[in-house]
């Protein structure tokens, strides 16, 4: 019975030890983020040390989804959570501000270095306005355009945040996140030079979009989106509205129009109806592409080569 006894105690110690290891710093963090491109640059400055929960996943819009109960309770447990803010991801407006004290969320589009730009007024925008190279650092009384990570410098300073936020939540592998960081960061500049190089012959071939979500993309590389189909987050504006981006499409010489994975194709179909204008997609989220350190450099590659490939034909001839 002793022996039993003694057995049970040393058991019983080796599984105190284990705890108190894991308690003094040896757990993987809690890190969530919420979308694809969000995530796969937290998964880059984490690897070695784990791996973010992704919350929007497959093609989901963020736009429209829906908080699954597990990811809810993932929530709840979160020692970090990457998000870009309300605007792109309004599903997440209720459950942060209900998070344990614990959790910090770190708001991206809020991170030093990230340039906003305000959303274009309408769907038909003025030459200036879809060609200026304006931007600002702060946040001004106006709505703003939240696909920041289709700019590149913003990628970068988004990695920096992320590092730092690691490294303060987990401070004994400060060391490989900022290593991370240093060379994800690496990997952006060489990506921002090749899509620089690459778009250069097409910046002034004029365009259409579905919706107005590539303005840091085209600021960044210099192109020339001259209207978008549809006004809203994905949906189209009746006859009125078809005629004007037609219109549009006459006046400017586009030659392209672009449509999105998540959209019915009908609406791009009437627009271009007789137009004799070319058609592609592109993708902001990379809703199709497979979640990882990977994705958001094969979605900003494919979305450059999708403009390329579309725009290099110069210009339409009716």
């Amino acid at each position: 019975m002793k022996r039993v006894v003694r057995i049970i105690s040393i058991f019983v110690m080796a599984f105190g030890w284990t705890v108190m290891g894991i308690e003094a710093g040896e757990r993987r963090l809690g890190v969530i983020a919420s979308i694809k491109p969000v995530h796969s640059l937290a998964a880059a400055v984490m690897e070695g040390a784990g791996s973010p929960r992704l919350l929007v996943r497959g093609a989901a819009s963020p736009h429209t989804y829906a908080l699954r109960p597990s990811d809810a309770i993932a929530l709840q447990r979160a020692d970090l959570v990457f998000w870009v803010e309300k605007t792109m991801e309004m599903f997440l407006t209720k459950p942060l501000a209900a998070l344990p004290e614990k959790a910090r969320v770190v708001q991206l589009s809020a991170v030093p270095g990230v340039t906003l730009l305000p959303v274009r007024s309408g769907g038909v925008w003025p030459e200036n306005e879809s060609k200026s190279e304006g931007g600002t650092h702060g946040r001004e009384e106006r709505s703003l355009d939240t696909h920041i990570w289709l700019d590149s410098g913003n990628a970068e300073a988004m990695v920096q945040a992320m590092a730092a936020a690691l490294s303060a939540a987990d401070p004994d592998r400060a060391s490989l996140y900022r290593s991370n960081a240093r060379r994800v960061r690496r990997r952006i500049l060489a990506m921002d030079a090749e899509l620089r190089s690459r778009l250069r012959p097409v910046g002034d071939v004029p365009y259409v979009v579905f919706h107005d979500a590539y303005q840091y993309f085209e600021r960044r590389y210099g192109l020339h989106s001259v209207a978008s189909i549809s006004v809203g987050s994905g949906t189209g504006q009746g006859a009125r509205r078809i005629l004007e981006i037609r219109k549009r499409i006459r006046k400017t010489r586009a030659v392209c129009v672009f449509a999105e994975p998540q959209f019915e194709p009908a609406l791009i179909e009437t627009v271009i109806e007789g137009t004799g204008i070319r058609t592609a997609t592109l993708d902001p989220l990379g809703a199709h592409l497979d979640p990882g350190p990977e994705h958001y450099f094969r979605l900003m590659r494919n979305m450059g080569e999708s403009l390329l490939q579309c725009l290099s034909g110069g210009a339409r001839v009716d």
